[in-house]
């Protein structure tokens, strides 16, 4: 196996250094805290790089864990399914884990996840983690990779639709959000909008504990690094988010990893 590396940075497929399997939570990320507690996340995810090591990559500076990406196989041809599901990362995270247990065949592959130390940050490291997942999925012998894409910039307004959001371009015709414009430049199609991707649901104390925010009036709340507003009803003690991303195809590449 010969990694893809740039500098002192290496980045190999999980399934080729398993040992870094319990290390992969050593980065420091600034996902908000109410991301998490999705369920299907918080039930799923964990098992991902052991389940499926041969489509997540980690990126190593020396001894150090510096990024890792994940992606799952899932079959998308079954009745009742699609390779871009408006539920999105929730989705296909669930078919990918049912199917694993059941047996089945995967047809597609979607990126779940790419997280970068802050330290690493602004060096073309996400680049080329995105590139490491196309490989991974070749390897594997598929054409294409899916991702259910988190807009970076959408936070900064949670009431403006998706559709719009995606919509805005730079005089250069690429997208004006950054990591849309990662996803465009590697070669992506934006594809269309996953509506319901993620959702949370908590009661109004956990909500405070996360944010800081008082959520004490029904509507909708503008939390710090939402997508989208969080619905709040005091009445029944309880909030809700539902998180909107971005379907974007990559063809999948035969660069070794």
């Amino acid at each position: 196996m010969t990694p893809h590396d740039s500098g002192t940075v290496e980045i190999t497929r999980l399934a080729d250094r398993p040992e870094l399997t319990g290390r992969l939570y050593e980065i420091s990320d600034d996902w908000p805290a109410f991301v998490a507690a999705d369920l299907v996340a918080c039930t799923l995810l964990p098992q991902v790089p052991e389940d499926f090591p041969e489509y997540c990559v980690v990126a190593t500076d020396g001894d150090r864990v510096v990024a890792r990406g994940y992606g799952v196989p899932f079959d998308a041809d079954s009745a009742g399914r699609e390779e871009t599901p408006d539920q999105g990362w929730d989705r296909v995270l669930t078919w990918a884990c049912a199917d694993r247990r059941h047996g089945r065949p995967a047809t597609a592959v979607s990126a779940l996840e790419i997280t970068v130390d802050p330290a690493h940050r602004g060096r073309g490291l996400s680049y080329r983690m995105l590139d490491g997942l196309r490989a991974a999925a070749h390897r594997q012998g598929h054409r294409e990779l899916v991702a259910p894409v988190r807009p970076t910039a959408k936070q900064q307004r949670p009431e403006l639709p998706m559709a719009d959001h995606i919509g805005e371009l730079r005089a250069d015709g690429l997208p004006a959000d950054p990591w849309l414009r990662v996803h465009v430049r590697a070669g992506g199609t934006v594809e269309q909008v996953a509506p319901a991707s993620m959702t949370v649901s908590a009661p109004l104390a956990r909500w405070r504990e996360w944010t800081g925010l008082p959520f004490d009036r029904a509507g909708e709340v503008r939390v710090p690094g939402a997508l989208a507003p969080v619905h709040c009803d005091p009445v029944r003690g309880h909030a809700v988010y539902v998180e909107p991303n971005v379907w974007v195809r990559h063809r999948a590449t035969g660069r070794t990893v």
